[in-house]
Formats: C-alpha cells, structure tokens, sequence
C-alpha cells in the first residue's frame, strides 16, 4: 500500500497539469467590439449669411420641427423679390407674344405701305416724263440716271412695307412662343429657388434628438456649407461593432445580441439592424491575440428603451445570443 500512493500523487498532479493546459488551449469565444453612437444629422449653411437668432442650447433634447437658429434674411429676400420681378416680365411678354399684333400696329403698317406705293408711283411717273427728254438730249444723263435709281428705291420701300405688314398679319412665330415659355419657366425656377433659400435660414430639426453641437454663435457668419448645428438623432444609441469572421456566419439582420457597456454592470439586449457584405479591416482596439491578422464586418444592433441614458461613445462588447423573433 506504501509503495501505491507516491504512483497515485503522481497521477493526480499530472492529471491536474493537463487539466490546465487544456483550459490555457481553450479559447474564448469571439466577440464583436465597438462602441455606443448615435444618428449625426448635419444641418449646413445654405447661405453666407450672419446668425441673427440661436433658440437651443447644446445637449437639450428636442423634437422633430423645433427652430433651432435663424439666418439673416435681407439678402435672400432681396435676390427673391428682383427674382419674382423678372418672372412677372416673362410672363408679360409671353401674353404679348400669344396674343399677337395690335390691330393699331397692323393700321400703321398699311398707312406705310401705302404712302411707300405713292411715292414709289411719283418716283416712276417722273422717272417716265424723263426718258422722251433725253432722246433729245434735253435733260442730262445723270438726272436720268438718278431719276431711275430713285425710282428703283421706292419700289424697294414698297417691298420693305408689305413684308411688315405680312408679317404682322401672320401673327407671332411658334419658336418665338416655345422661347417665351421657356423664359418664363426659367425665371419661375429661379424665383422658387431663391423662395426655398430664404426658408432654409430658418434652421429647424429635422428629427428629434438632442443637440450635440451649435458651432456659430449670434452674429457669427458661417460659410455656406458649414455646419450650424449636429444633432444626436434617436430615442436610444445603437452599437456600431466589428463582427470577426468566425461570428459573421451566423450573424443575421434581426438576431439578438447582448451588449456590454464599459463601465456598467448590467447588459442590454439589441437586434441586429444592419451588417455589411464587405470586410473591413479589423480596428486597433479589436486586436486580440491571433484575431490581430483578421478581417470583421461592420455591423449595428439596435438597442431598446433602457439604453436611452447613454452616452455616445462608450466602447462596448457584444456577445451572440441568438436568431431574433
């Protein structure tokens, strides 16, 4: 019996020894790591205009519709007034142009013609009473000559005044028409342009959130595409994690996953609302051991209303649970 127990201690450590080392082979299972965000809406400068009014203040919650600042709007609405001026102006000249000659242009025009025709007529007759007189040489052959050009002129003014009359009696061209319309349509355009710029400077959300960020202060002029205001959009933050490639087989739209936030003891259970089909390289902070050399997806779990008190960018950790229902 003696001779068995230094046998049976040594099974027993070796036993324990292979017990270790096969819990120090074992390796954990795969988690996604990320952090907390929220939907970031931009509000941009659509004008280079001076902040006359700021009505929110950073971090309030607001709700969807809510003024949240206002650009000076004397420009805009000067550039909006000269705008609808000239849209007027087309508009004018389009009826003008549908509606035709006047009867007043068209009388006028047949008076010409016919004043043209006596003079053309007078011109002839005394270019005829010259022609006998220098088959006498009575009249000199410059008068003769300048009698016929005169004639030969009035016969052109006669042609003038009846392609004027013609062409008021035909009425205005379709291009001419097509043109107006097209002048209309173009002022019209940029009258309503000028009308959504001038209602854009009155700065209101789009969603509800809460202000994360009034980067122009009152009297600030901010140029046209900078930010005036960044909103933090949603009831509650969603995880935007790195999914690595060992999970991403089994992790679908709609499957549920348990969140760990730093420094928080309790979990939140979110579903998976969008995951991408393209790899990205895995982030500084996911470099675990041999994961280090691995590629992870992109991926957002949606979270409920008990994580509505968190703050945005808290890094957390998400482990499977399973397909949601």
């Amino acid at each position: 019996m003696t001779d068995l127990a230094p046998f049976a201690l040594r099974v027993s450590f070796l036993t324990l020894v292979c017990v270790a080392c096969l819990a120090a082979c074992t390796k954990e299972p795969p988690r996604a790591l990320g952090t907390l965000e929220y939907d970031r809406i931009t509000l941009p400068a659509p004008a280079a205009e001076r902040v006359v009014a700021v009505t929110v203040r950073e971090g309030e919650q607001i709700e969807a519709g809510r003024p949240l600042l206002k650009l000076d709007p004397t420009h805009t609405e000067s550039e909006l007034a000269a705008a609808q001026a000239l849209a007027q102006q087309q508009r004018e000249a389009l009826i003008e142009l549908r509606i035709g000659p006047r009867s007043e242009d068209i009388a006028k025009a047949r008076a010409d013609l016919a004043a043209s025709q006596a003079q053309a007529r007078d011109a002839r007759a005394y270019y005829e009473r010259l022609l006998p007189l220098a088959k006498g040489n009575n009249v000199a052959a410059s008068d003769l000559d300048h009698a016929h050009a005169a004639a030969g002129n009035a016969d052109g003014q006669v042609a003038a005044a009846r392609a004027v009359l013609d062409a008021l009696l035909h009425g205005t061209r379709p291009e001419q028409i097509a043109q107006g319309e097209a002048a209309l349509a173009a002022a019209v355009a940029q009258a309503e342009a000028q009308k959504v710029l001038l209602s854009k400077l009155n700065v209101v959300a789009p969603r509800a959130g809460r202000v994360d960020s009034i980067p122009y202060k009152l009297g600030d002029q901010a140029p046209v595409g900078s930010p005036l205001a960044v909103l933090l959009a949603g009831d509650a933050p969603y995880a935007r994690i790195y999914v690595q490639e060992p999970m991403r087989a089994n992790v679908h739209v709609g499957d549920v996953m348990r969140v760990h936030v730093d420094g928080r003891d309790a979990s939140y259970l979110g579903k998976v609302r969008m995951i991408r089909s393209e790899p990205e390289f895995t982030p500084y902070y996911a470099l675990i051991g041999e994961d280090a050399a691995r590629l992870s997806y992109i991926a957002e779990v949606a979270l409920g209303p008990d994580a509505a008190n968190l703050p945005a960018g808290l890094p957390v950790h998400a482990d499977y649970v399973g397909p949601g229902k």
